[in-house]
């Protein structure tokens, strides 16, 4: 009973240990990536003191602690001090990472530093290279994962030590015009050395082995995951700083008038807006999402519920992947060689609504063909079971367990046709800035001869949220900056309102399914 007790208190000793000798290079290193992230976006300079300490010298420093660290969990594992069961050898994908740098470092070194010719650095980077990763390979994974990771951290840390990289150095790249300075290079080999860490840290604390690969690679995806949430999150915050107060001039809470938003262009305006844009970007989406959805989910149907699996559906789904595909410049000359001079030879709304239709289609149909497949076949042979015909088990039983996806899809490709620019520059702008909005609603108008519905508003130009930002930061027509900001805000907010009504419709059905 006490040698039992003395050898679990033998391994929470020991798993204590690697966890605290774990968390210095784990936290150093999550310090430099956002020292990183810092430097990059500017909000630090490497040149600022902290303790008198100038900050590239402190990131250098940290960078020494993460190497020390990391050759110090080589050791102890190695010793046996700390419960670790690493494998025989390292995986070859940590091999082929650390290969991949070595030969990055020797090329660098012979074509930059040295300067010498494709001759010398292509067979440095391919001979270092190999010999790393067979190196590598070699060793037990506690020192494989460890070391490689440590003497990185220990080169880029005595690089910005010794100053060979400092705030006053700056690469120009042979054969680039482009410049990098130095604290871009800082930043850099922090972001990246620290990811580096991570993963490896997370690794040792689990000890190596199946379990330590698991825990490192869940780390360093969460990590990543963390890191594009935060970039997009500060893209969104960058555009309000900019935009919100020039969107908000002249606003009055009550009664509720936001000029920029509810006027139009004209001297008639105290305060020009951009309220025609603003109608003309929601009456592309909704035309574009009447024209696709049906002929989208359709052919889902048809592909996945009737057609037999062969030829011809290989050669729709590459069809359909290739059109999705397609630069959206395409799309618009196609609409401009094809549409106009069918629908008034002008400009007009509705050739607007049919190509962003077009654009949006494949989506859909790629979408909504896997949500259909992905309904369980159970459901089918159920309802047959019941004696319900094929056409009815498809419209009361699959469609509406495959409703979520075919919205997720909807959303994605509102995203893509809102935002658009290259095809409406063809086939739906005449003036920029129009001083009244398209009033498509009024003009509806029912006739005794096909096509029996007609519209003329929609067979006029208008125009959209894209194109006059364009207009505005890239040709600069006659308007401020804080112009073009502000309609970036508005085409946001109105891109995110229709994933709103997309997130909300798709969270109702799946609510409904599961009822």
């Amino acid at each position: 009973m006490s040698e039992a007790y003395s050898r679990e208190s033998e391994i929470v000793t020991e798993t204590g240990i690697l966890g605290q000798v774990t968390t210095v290079p784990f936290v150093v290193a999550l310090a430099l990536i956002v020292s990183a992230g810092a430097l990059l976006f500017k909000w630090m300079s490497v040149t600022t003191t902290i303790g008198g300490v100038e900050v590239a010298t402190v990131l250098g420093g940290l960078h020494v602690v993460v190497a020390v660290s990391m050759f110090a969990i080589g050791f102890l594992s190695w010793r046996g001090t700390v419960d670790t069961t690493p494998s025989p050898t390292v995986g070859t994908g940590a091999a082929v990472i650390d290969g991949a740098i070595a030969a990055v470092a020797a090329g660098l070194v012979v074509s930059q530093t040295l300067g010498m010719g494709w001759f010398a650095w292509l067979p440095a980077t391919l001979v270092v290279g190999a010999v790393v990763f067979v190196g590598v390979l070699m060793f037990r994974e506690d020192f494989g994962v460890t070391v490689p990771v440590g003497l990185f951290e220990l080169a880029v840390g005595l690089v910005i030590l010794t100053g060979v990289i400092g705030p006053s150095w700056t690469w120009a790249p042979k054969g680039f015009s482009a410049q990098i300075p130095g604290f871009i290079a800082i930043a850099i080999l922090g972001l990246f050395g620290g990811l580096l860490s991570v993963w490896a840290a997370a690794a040792a604390y689990r000890g190596f082995g199946a379990r330590g690969r698991e825990f490192g690679a869940y780390v360093l995806i969460s990590l990543n995951t963390v890191m594009l949430l935060f970039i997009l999150v500060r893209i969104i915050l960058f555009i309000i700083e900019k935009g919100l107060d020039p969107m908000l001039k002249g606003a009055t809470l009550w009664p509720l008038k936001i000029p920029f938003v509810m006027n139009g262009e004209g001297l008639q305006y105290d305060i020009n807006g951009i309220f025609p844009a603003i109608v003309g970007t929601i009456w592309l989406v909704i035309g574009a999402i009447f024209f696709a959805v049906p002929l989208g989910v359709g052919a889902a149907v048809y592909l996945t519920e009737y057609a037999e699996q062969g030829k011809f559906t290989s050669i729709v789904e590459i069809s359909t992947n290739g059109l999705w595909s397609t630069p959206s410049i395409i799309f618009g000359l196609f609409g401009y060689a094809f549409l106009l001079i069918r629908i008034g030879n002008t400009p007009s709304i509705l050739a607007g609504q049919i190509v962003l239709g077009t654009m949006l289609l494949p989506l859909v149909l790629i979408t909504s063909r896997e949500s259909l497949q992905n309904v369980p076949d159970e459901y089918r042979d159920a309802s047959a079971a019941l004696g319900v015909n094929k056409w009815q088990t498809i419209r009361s039983v699959v469609l509406p367990a495959a409703v979520p996806g075919i919205i997720t899809g909807v959303i994605l490709g509102v995203g893509r046709i809102a935002g658009e620019t290259a095809p409406i520059l063809f086939i739906l702008v005449a003036e920029p800035f129009p001083s009244e909005a398209p009033n498509v609603f009024s003009s509806f108008a029912f006739q005794s001869t096909p096509p029996f519905i007609v519209n003329e508003a929609l067979l006029h130009p208008a125009s959209a949220l894209p194109y006059q930002l364009y207009a505005v930061i890239t040709t600069g027509v006659s308007k401020p900056e804080a112009f073009g900001w502000a309609t970036a805000l508005v085409l946001l907010i109105v891109v995110l309102s229709f994933y709103a009504i997309g997130i909300t419709t798709r969270i109702y059905f799946r609510r409904k399914l599961q009822q």
